[in-house]
């Protein structure tokens, strides 16, 4: 990776010094690629313990040690933290101002977990630049996913409508969902949290369908492909043989028991990879099912690589799902739902099918038609071919956003110039 001419320092915030899923994933993985670059990344992180993988690199971290929502054995503590975290804003404010202000930008990637939005202020009060990766959709929307979990479809209502306070769409409870209105309410017309960021990363254009409209006037867009880690294993020599499978976290949302009947009804045997709440009801109801359980990284890689095509059913929306890119570059065809940003990374019918999101039978159709071997093993060469032409992989990532990084210090400095010269002017 090219050795930066002149060093950056960024400052990722987010809510684990670990990885904790897939956005804390790509905010470590990017803190070490820009190391490697010669940058300064400083991981600003509430709950640890710190991944080793930082140490490793080098990378300066500052983690609070606190619990994040979910792990707080005090629901009362945790509503506080997760309303406004106070000794995670002073520690911020702190950090910031000892740092170079015309070579430092501030890059959120998770607050809602554990950090709050009382980050907005010592951003907004350091006056230093700051971009947003669009993950998931918390700043937008109360429950993060634009998705009624008590009914299992996209939730079509305005957030923070009448309508959106009136319905019951969480996980849990309805008084958790009343929570997380007040607490976006907060974060957007108190803090101010979305118009901190002069800049959005966005991780698929799919995702600027959705919150386009709601991002704040005049900020700036960018589309940047999360960072892949898959090893170049050439085509697929057979790849007709194999499970038709699902890897990933088994919950309701991710759509697993509408891939257990959809391969009932087209007389297959579904695998999965992953577990989760909704293992034990996939279990019962669908006997046949080969559920493994979760693998190591590497393990996974290969039962996806050894899969005849990779289903991706999911319920919601997603931001951009890192097993289907893993599955195009493994040269493995993908059955993905039309309504999620899946789609995005599949061509249908060149390097896999889509299928009518939430349409058991749609699904159906689709594993019936992936049962031809011809068919599978043109989706498979054409998976392989898209993936490879232009690889996401981390040095690309970090090229892009560093430019990003730059235009936005490029553009801070002339707004400062320009306010300087008005000032001058009265």
């Amino acid at each position: 990776m090219p050795f930066a001419k002149e060093p950056l320092t960024i400052v990722l915030c987010l809510d684990h010094g670990f990885v904790s899923g897939g956005q804390a994933k790509v905010a470590l993985d990017s803190a070490v690629g820009l190391k490697q670059a010669g940058h300064r990344p400083i991981v600003f992180a509430a709950a640890g313990p710190v991944d080793d993988a930082l140490a490793a690199a080098r990378v300066e971290v500052i983690c609070l040690g606190q619990s994040d929502l979910l792990g707080n054995a005090s629901r009362v503590a945790a509503m506080v933290q997760g309303t406004w975290n106070k000794p995670a804003a002073d520690a911020l404010a702190d950090l910031l101002a000892r740092l170079p202000p015309d070579r430092t930008i501030v890059h959120v990637h998770a607050w809602a977990k554990a950090l709050s939005p009382s980050i907005a202020l010592p951003i907004a009060r350091s006056g230093l630049p700051a971009v947003y990766t669009i993950h998931e959709y918390f700043l937008f929307c109360p429950n993060g996913g634009y998705y009624n979990y008590r009914r299992g479809h996209i939730c079509p209502l305005e957030p923070l409508s009448a309508a959106c306070w009136a319905t019951h769409c969480d996980l849990r409870s309805y008084p958790r969902k009343l929570w997380r209105n007040a607490r976006l309410t907060l974060a957007r017309d108190v803090a101010h949290l979305p118009d901190v960021f002069s800049d959005y990363i966005a991780i698929s254009r799919f995702q600027l369908d959705v919150v386009g409209q709601r991002l704040p006037l005049g900020c700036r867009t960018h589309l940047i492909s999360n960072p892949i880690d898959v090893p170049n294993l050439g085509r697929k020599l057979s790849p007709a043989q194999g499970d038709v499978t699902f890897v990933g976290r088994i919950s309701a949302e991710k759509g697993p028991l509408l891939f257990a009947e959809a391969a009932r009804r087209a007389g297959i045997i579904p695998t999965y990879v992953g577990d989760g709440p909704a293992a034990a009801e996939l279990r019962a109801q669908y006997p046949e099912a080969r559920v493994l359980g979760w693998h190591s990284g590497p393990a996974v890689r290969e039962a996806i690589r050894a899969a005849r095509a990779l289903v991706f059913p999911s319920l919601w929306y997603e931001g951009q799902p890192l097993t289907v890119l893993e599955a195009k570059g493994l040269g493995t065809p993908v059955i993905v739902a039309d309504m999620c940003a899946g789609r995005e990374e599949i061509e249908d019918g060149v390097s896999g099918l889509w299928f009518k999101g939430g349409d058991v039978d749609s699904l159906a159709h689709a594993l019936n038609a992936i049962a031809d071997d011809d068919l599978v093993t043109r989706l498979s060469a054409a998976a392989y071919a898209s993936f490879w032409s232009d690889p996401p992989s981390l040095q690309t990532h970090i090229e892009r956003i560093t430019s990003v990084y730059s235009s936005m210090l490029a553009h801070n400095s002339a707004c400062e110039v320009n306010a300087a010269l008005q000032q001058a002017a009265e």
